[in-house]
C-alpha cells in the first residue's frame, strides 16, 4: 500500500521550503502527499518578504475536508506561525487521530526572518509535544522551547533532548547543524536509548529547505520502517539533495537543495 502522507504547514513559492518541499519529498520517497497551508510567504533565495496568516477556520476546513476522505498514515507539521494555528491544529489532531506525527520546530527562516509569534513557543510545547511521534529542532529551537542557552556541544545536545523527551513526545531527533565541526551530528534519543548519526558536512551555501526536507522524509518513511531506519533513510536523502544542490543554480541567494537528485 501507498503511504499517504499530510503536511500542515506555510508556502513557500520558491519551492524550495514549506509544502513545496514537503511534497517533493513525500514523492521522491514515494510516498502519496497532500497539504494543509497554515500561511502564504512572499520569499525567495533572497529571504521573506511578507507573511500572511490563513485563518484557523479555513485551516480546519482544509484538514476536515482531507480527514473524512482519505486515510492519512502520518502528518507532518511545520510553520504553524500563532498560538491560535497552534490551538487549532492541536485540536484537530486531538480529535482526529494519526497514526504518525512528525513536529518540525520551525522558528525562524534561513534568511533570519522570524516565522512564529512568541506566544506560539508556549503553545507548541504546551499543545504540540505530547501528541509527538518524534520532533526534529535544531540547536536554536531546541533552546526556546527549553528556554536556556543554545547548546554548544555534543554532550549539551544530548542533556538538551533528554529534557525535551520531559515534554511528553515520544522521541526527539536533536539536529547538530549549527555546531562547529567537520560533521553535522545528530542524536535520536529515544526513552530506552540514544543513537548518533552523522555526516560528513557539505560545503555550499545551498541549503534553503533542509529542516522541512529531513522532517518530511522522516514523516513518509516512518510507517514501513523503524524509527532508527526512517531517521537514517531520511538523513542519507537529505545529505544525497544537499550534496547536489550546487546543480541546480537556483536564485541568488540561499539556494534550494535537490529533491529529485536521484533521477535529474
Amino acid at each position: 500500500m501507498t503511504t499517504i502522507a499530510l503536511t500542515i504547514a506555510g508556502s513557500d513559492p520558491s519551492g524550495g521550503a514549506g509544502i513545496q518541499a514537503d511534497l517533493k519529498t513525500f514523492s521522491a520517497i514515494g510516498a502519496y502527499g497532500m497539504s494543509v497551508i497554515t500561511a502564504l510567504t512572499a520569499q525567495s533565495t533572497q529571504g521573506v518578504d511578507a507573511v500572511l496568516a490563513i485563518s484557523p477556520e479555513f485551516i480546519e476546513a482544509q484538514f476536515n475536508t482531507l480527514y473524512q476522505d482519505i486515510q492519512i498514515d502520518s502528518v507532518k507539521m511545520g510553520m504553524l506561525m500563532n498560538k491560535e494555528i497552534v490551538t487549532t491544529v492541536h485540536h484537530l489532531l486531538k480529535s482526529n487521530p494519526i497514526p504518525i506525527i512528525v513536529l518540525d520546530t520551525v522558528m525562524v527562516a534561513k534568511g533570519g526572518h522570524s516565522l512564529l509569534k512568541p506566544d506560539a513557543i508556549t503553545a507548541i510545547r504546551e499543545l504540540l509535544l505530547p501528541l509527538a511521534t518524534i520532533i526534529t529542532p535544531n540547536l536554536p529551537e531546541a533552546a526556546a522551547l527549553l528556554d536556556c542557552d543554545e547548546a554548544k556541544t555534543e554532550d549539551d545536545m544530548q542533556k538538551q533532548g533528554h529534557e525535551l523527551l520531559k515534554l511528553g513526545c515520544k522521541a526527539v531527533l536533536m539536529k547538530g547543524g549549527h555546531l562547529l565541526s567537520n560533521e553535522s551530528p545528530d542524536y535520536l534519543i529515544t526513552q530506552n536509548n540514544t543513537v548518533k548519526i552523522t555526516a560528513p558536512r557539505i560545503q555550499t551555501k545551498n541549503t534553503h529547505g533542509t529542516g522541512c526536507t529531513l522532517s518530511a522524509a522522516i514523516a513518509a518513511l516512518l510507517p514501513k520502517n523503524s524509527l532508527p531506519d526512517a531517521i537514517a533513510q531520511a538523513k542519507n536523502y537529505l545529505h544525497g539533495a544537499i550534496s547536489h544542490a550546487n546543480d541546480l543554480n537556483i536564485g541568488k541567494g540561499i539556494g534550494p537543495t535537490h529533491h529529485f537528485y536521484r533521477w535529474w
